[in-house]
């Protein structure tokens, strides 16, 4: 009996610590529990969000100074969502620019006359 409600606690206890956090809805405590979120990054991301919720990820790389795609994706990975969605790479939209060379030419001189 004793191990059965020890298991059942314990399944109750893991399935909360791993629960999504989301950045629109969370409170101050709700965000220090992410891994990579300290006070600092908690408190800033509240006062961002005073200014409006995040749409969705881009919005807030772009909004929030120090978090860029790749720290966007170890929050995500460690439990951080906004509006529910966990963080997706996007392509870069940037065309790449090829440079070519222009073929070399010989510099012939020619006599003064």
């Amino acid at each position: 009996m004793i191990k059965k409600l020890l298991s059942i606690v314990l399944a109750v206890f893991t399935a909360g610590a791993f629960a999504a956090v989301d950045v629109n809805t969370a409170s101050p405590a709700d965000l220090d529990s992410v891994k990579g979120i300290g006070p600092g990054t908690s408190s800033k991301l509240l006062e961002v969000r005073k200014a409006g919720k995040f749409k969705d990820w881009p919005d807030l790389i772009e909004r929030m100074p120090g978090i860029g795609e790749k720290r966007a994706a170890k929050l995500s990975s460690d439990g951080l969502t906004v509006n529910g969605e966990s963080f997706k790479p996007v392509a870069s939209t940037k065309s790449a620019v090829t440079t070519e060379k222009a073929p070399k030419t010989a510099v012939t001189s020619t006599p003064k006359q």
